[in-house]
């Protein structure tokens, strides 16, 4: 462990922001542990099919606060391109082939999960396994590919959106709201939030790479103002108060996002903003670092496979259930209504981290290629801002 810590220690370029990894691991980490705490697979006459325990239990609600993250990745994410474009313009590197290595690094894990669900579901189909389970457990793992669709096109679109002013995606989604549920327009009119939400975030981390880091009075006002929003949009204006989508829910904040999920990313980002300072700091300890660096360096894996984790402890555990006679599991298998079901859930957390470190020793490989597996990857050196304005 020690000579881990000190070939990552070494192989870290001196000028990195370790906070922005940070920022990015815990983002990645809400996300898994989110869809980990707020997914079901409930066994049900010889089917498995998905609930949430949002539906059942109103009071988990808090629990998509904490977990939905994807908007502080956005952030990092507009930020981390508009620097990385800068430095490959000054490097002379064309556009197309900065691009086709973003998107060649997003996707390349994206191929043995589509390989592996795709024998995985000719198999369970021949071995008669209902056309409705092979269904749920398939969009389980393929529905959070969108957000990798979104990412790429925005990524490649950085040096038009770089400059665009945060305000302006927002206002895109504050009229389309107001079309959409104050005016009766047509729900399909709301996807076109689908871009412009998610622009808000990538527009503010390309534009704090543009001008500069936010004074921490103005991140405090962010915070505070998103989060007084989403209040204000949750009780008066009847928005769902769960920041995920929720299966049968009439409206989701996500899907497509809506003013509130907005908002409510705002204020994630103004609370990201107020934790650099405190990050840095800490991770000037090589062992935190280590850790950080180590997620960064699997996180597309570890955003790719962990449903994949988790739907094998529950099939593994129904497969165990069913050979020793005994009924479903709580927590893994039943149906998620009551206290119990959650306490459960968190005592099956630490199998799908085993089962998900498993795909990672397997997958991760395709992520970064062999010989890039026992230290970060080298970030592009960011520009001196003196030279950036210069250029200006």
């Amino acid at each position: 462990m020690r000579d881990l810590v000190r070939r990552t220690t070494a192989a870290t370029p001196p000028d990195r922001d370790r906070a922005l990894d940070a920022l990015r691991a815990l983002a990645i980490l809400g996300v898994v542990l989110g869809h980990w705490l707020v997914t079901a697979l409930v066994a049900d006459s010889g089917t498995l099919r998905v609930e949430s325990p949002l539906g059942r239990l109103p009071a988990f609600t808090p629990v998509s606060w904490v977990f939905q993250t994807l908007a502080v990745f956005f952030l990092v994410g507009g930020y981390v391109a508009a620097r990385g474009h800068a430095a490959a313009r000054a490097r002379g590197e064309g556009h197309g082939r900065w691009v086709a290595g973003r998107l060649g690094r997003l996707f390349r894990p994206v191929g043995p999960l589509l390989v592996v669900w795709l024998v995985a579901s000719g198999a369970m189909l021949a071995c008669g396994v209902p056309w409705r389970t092979v269904h749920a457990l398939g969009r389980l793992v393929l529905s959070p590919l969108w957000f990798l669709l979104v990412l790429a096109a925005l990524t490649a679109a950085t040096p038009l959106v770089a400059r665009v002013h945060p305000l302006w995606p927002f206002a895109v989604v504050l009229h389309v709201d107001v079309v959409r549920f104050g005016l009766g327009g047509p729900d399909a009119i709301g996807w076109l939030n689908l871009p412009a939400g998610w622009l808000v975030p990538y527009c503010l981390g390309a534009f704090l790479a543009r001008r500069g880091p936010l004074a921490p009075a103005a991140a405090r006002i962010l915070l505070l103002c998103g989060a007084a929003a989403t209040g204000l949009l949750v009780a008066f204006a009847g928005y769902p108060g769960s920041m995920v989508g929720v299966p049968g829910a009439p409206v989701s904040n996500l899907n497509p996002p809506t003013l509130a999920a907005v908002t409510f990313g705002l204020a994630q980002c103004g609370g990201a903003l107020l934790l650099l300072g405190p990050l840095r700091r800490a991770l000037r300890r090589p062992a935190a670092w280590t850790a950080v660096a180590l997620l960064n360096l699997c996180a597309m894996t570890v955003f790719l496979w962990h449903q994949t984790a988790m739907i094998a402890v529950t099939a593994g555990g129904l497969l165990a259930t069913d050979l020793l006679g005994r009924g479903p599991l709580t927590g893994l298998h039943t149906v998620p209504d009551a206290p119990d079901w959650i306490l459960a859930r968190l005592g099956w957390l630490p199998l799908f981290a085993v089962a998900l470190l498993l795909c990672g020793a397997v997958f991760h490989a395709y992520e970064r290629g062999a010989g890039r597996l026992t230290a970060p990857a080298a970030p592009v050196r960011r520009p001196d801002p003196r030279t950036e304005a210069r250029r200006a």
